[in-house]
Parts: C-alpha cells; sequence; structure tokens
C-alpha cells in the first residue's frame, strides 16, 4: 500500500469532520476492527460485511479493503497497529470512534461475545478511553439499536 492521502466521502465529513486520511490510517483502522472483532476465534462474514460497508460509506478505496481481506487478524499486533492510525485533524481522536465502530462490527452478527467485549475494552484502555466512556459507548449503542428498532415497528419494517 501505498502512502496516499484519500478524500472522505460526504458521509465521512458529515459524520465525523474528517476531509482526508491517509490510506495506512484507513487500512490501519479497519485492521484494528478485525483484531477486535477476531477475539473470539474468528471474524463472521456478518461482522466483515459490517467493516466493508462502513469503510466504502467512509471513503475506502476498492486497495484498502483489499488489505482487510488479506489481513491475518490472529497474529497481528494490536498496539503496533492502533500506533499507525492517525489524522489531520487535531480536533478528531479515533479512541472513541474506534470503541464506537468496534461494538457495532462485533455486534454485526447478532452476538457480541465476551472475548470481543474484552478485547474492546483492552483497545479502549491502550487508547487512553476511559472506562466510563466505554461504558458509555456500549449503552449508545444500545439506545440507537433500540430507536432503530422502535422506527421498525412503528413504519411496520420486517427486520427479521
Amino acid at each position: 500500500m501505498t502512502e496516499s492521502t484519500l478524500e472522505i466521502s460526504d458521509f465521512g465529513k458529515q459524520a465525523y469532520g474528517l476531509s482526508s486520511a491517509s490510506a495506512e490510517a484507513m487500512v490501519n483502522y479497519g485492521k484494528a476492527l478485525l483484531v477486535i472483532a477476531g477475539a473470539d476465534g474468528e471474524v463472521s462474514d456478518a461482522e466483515f460485511d459490517w467493516l466493508v460497508d462502513h469503510q466504502r460509506r467512509f471513503g475506502a478505496t476498492e486497495e484498502v479493503i483489499a488489505a482487510y481481506r488479506d489481513f491475518d487478524h490472529q497474529s497481528a499486533d494490536l498496539g503496533e497497529i492502533l500506533a499507525g492510525i492517525s489524522t489531520d485533524v487535531a480536533s478528531w481522536q479515533a479512541a472513541p470512534h474506534l470503541v464506537y465502530h468496534a461494538i457495532q462490527m462485533c455486534s454485526a452478527d447478532g452476538g457480541y461475545a465476551d472475548a470481543e467485549r474484552g478485547k474492546v475494552v483492552e483497545a479502549a484502555r491502550r487508547m487512553g478511553v476511559a472506562d466510563d466512556t466505554t461504558l458509555a459507548l456500549h449503552a449508545l449503542i444500545r439506545m440507537e439499536k433500540a430507536v432503530y428498532d422502535l422506527r421498525a415497528a412503528l413504519f411496520h419494517v420486517d427486520t427479521l
């Protein structure tokens, strides 16, 4: 992967306030998510699909996505990967976003294994995210799911 700057999609700009990111940072962000989601021994198809969909909406190129497909999450060093995530926006911090996305990705297959939860907490602590913030991010994910389910019920959307 060559070091290049990727333009962030409108989704990424609106949701995260970023205008660009290095390809290396985007690859490492996804790799960190793969290591966390794979803490239970595997990255399920649903989890991987969540990652690909999210990163494409963010502006990831096919080269970035290919790096995820070829990545061995079981032998990776999470600390080394986390060190490779940076942006040119001083006000944006990768850590809470990564924790938030890790919880979403780990839950994409309908489960959230204890090993995945433990890896989320480990990653959060390595990145300096306070335990109460990690707890709040877990609560936010549950609240967003409840709102989604309420909307689906009100509009008779069959989500099963």
